[in-house]
């Protein structure tokens, strides 16, 4: 048998190619007549060679300088680029009126003065494009993004997505990230949910969206922080702590759920042998009971070998004050060693 001539790639008829899904890409302004037409500029020439039909839409929000003029004159210049203007102000306003009315199938948002790099837009993009997610973020607090940013910036941006974490058990690393993407049949709906117009925009959005049991994707970036920013750090910490009051007691109360939802997944293989599901609230509550279980554990054989060490190596007059020691000392090892399993 001539085993080269049965290697040999067979011609094959190819299907008709599917509509590749479109992408909105957003640049909400306010006076930014400086900063816009360069990254008009960049971000044109870089889609030039984009995979997935797109347009960059402009909205600017309630400018007082010449922003929109010069938002008009580059969408004359550039076939792909449309402009709009709102008497409103607010990042979340503009992402809004033009998620509402954007014709394609994929919309995403930047900020304009292109603090992440744009070799992100295309993992950003694509996992949404593909169905793998509903929502995709860029993250500046992943492993492996790299970030050159203000030290009080860095300090209040930890912060708040450590209260994320531990106050809603969020999976995101990065809320406020001004890089995204959603499809829009799904973002639109969770707008409706949405009361923020301003800079908690983004985080309202993706609470509810882990709320909801939507797939957030992320990305980790590298970004550079722009010393001629609009956002007023303190101003919009103190915002968003009375946002975040305000979507617990949205998720409290039922206020929260929105009638989208992910398909069940199923089996790739048309064969498959199917195992019989268990219900997603036992799985839950074994879950939390075998991690209950393994850390009373833990603590006790931390605090017998504490408590042991303690009285073998102490005179009698002193052996309650190391057991106090061994308790703070055992507390203090498994407070470690959760650290140590959540930076993993």
């Amino acid at each position: 048998m001539d085993t080269r001539a049965a290697t040999k790639p067979r011609p094959r008829v190819r299907a008709p190619a599917a509509r590749l899904a479109g992408v909105d890409i957003v640049i909400p302004v306010l006076n930014e007549e400086r900063a816009l037409p360069g990254c008009v500029r960049t971000l044109t020439a870089f889609l030039d060679g984009f995979p997935l039909p797109w347009r960059v839409t402009i909205v600017d929000n309630g400018s007082t300088d010449a922003t929109w003029p010069v938002a008009a004159t580059l969408a004359k210049e550039h076939e792909h680029v449309h402009a709009r203007r709102l008497d409103v102000r607010g990042r979340g306003a503009a992402l809004r009126a033009a998620w509402r009315e954007s014709p394609a199938d994929i919309v995403a948002y930047m900020d304009v003065d292109l603090s992440t790099d744009l070799g992100a837009l295309l993992p950003l993009v694509a996992s949404v494009a593909s169905g793998h997610s509903e929502l995709a973020i860029g993250t500046r607090l992943a492993h492996g993004a790299r970030t050159r940013r203000s030290l009080r910036r860095e300090i209040v941006s930890r912060a708040y997505n450590i209260l994320l974490r531990h106050g809603f058990g969020v999976r995101f690393s990065d809320a406020q990230c001004g890089f995204k993407a959603a499809r829009t049949d799904v973002v639109r709906p969770l707008m409706d949910k949405v009361e923020d117009d301003a800079w908690f925009f983004d985080t309202e959005l993706l609470l509810l969206a882990e709320h909801n049991r939507l797939r957030v994707h992320e990305v980790p970036v590298d970004w550079i922080e722009d010393a001629d920013s609009r956002v007023r750090i303190v101003r919009t910490a103190l915002d968003d702590l009375k946002g975040l009051a305000r979507v617990a007691w949205s998720m409290a109360t039922g206020r929260a759920r929105i009638d989208v939802t992910r398909p069940e997944p199923r089996p790739t293989h048309p064969d498959a042998v199917l195992v019989r599901p268990c219900a997603p609230a036992a799985a839950r509550l074994t879950s939390f009971a075998a991690a209950g279980l393994l850390s009373g554990v833990r603590a006790a054989v931390l605090f017998a070998l504490l408590t042991t060490a303690a009285l073998l190596w102490t005179p009698p007059d002193a052996r309650r004050t190391a057991e106090i020691g061994a308790v703070a000392a055992a507390y203090c090892l498994i407070t470690l060693l959760r650290s140590a399993r959540a930076r993993k």
